[in-house]
């Protein structure tokens, strides 16, 4: 099963990667303090088969998630990531996977792109739950294009 979500952005897909790759875990929680309670590159160094270590507050429907990073193109502002642990993986979900693409566009905006591909456990069903993600991604994506806009120095 997969979904797709598409979201305009007011800075450059630049600076829409860079935080995507480099500071949401570092930032997170100045961005989203209702969302990011702490995170952490666990695993080597940020590039591929890096493992983030993301812990959410305690109003954020899941305790924590661990994305290991499968593949980064810079040039094309384009990654791939997995769902290591946390969320659903082994109560719903059997496995998940996402692709981000920030496109530029005009005067410096981007559009986020993300297909997430998602295989459920057997027997599992969802009623409204990938709404909800994709209102949810939808928030978190307008929140760090609204805090880099605001702080046009940072992620450049």
């Amino acid at each position: 099963m997969s979904f797709s979500i598409e979201i305009d952005c007011s800075v450059s897909a630049l600076r829409m990667f860079n935080l995507a790759l480099h500071g949401l875990h570092l930032i997170g929680h100045e961005i989203l303090p209702d969302v990011i309670k702490s995170a952490s590159t666990i695993h080597v160094d940020g590039g591929v088969g890096s493992i983030r270590h993301i812990i959410f507050t305690s109003g954020f429907p899941f305790p924590y998630m661990k994305e290991r990073l499968d593949f980064l193109d810079a040039v094309n502002f384009e990654l791939r990531q997995s769902l290591v642990e946390g969320i659903s993986l082994g109560t719903k979900l059997e496995s998940a996977s996402w692709c981000f693409k920030f496109i530029p566009i005009n005067n410096g905006k981007s559009v986020f792109k993300m297909t997430t591909t998602y295989k459920l456990l057997t027997g599992v069903q969802l009623s409204d739950e990938e709404e909800k993600v994709k209102e949810m991604i939808t928030g978190i994506i307008k929140a760090c294009d609204a805090y880099l806009l605001a702080n046009p120095n940072v992620c450049v």
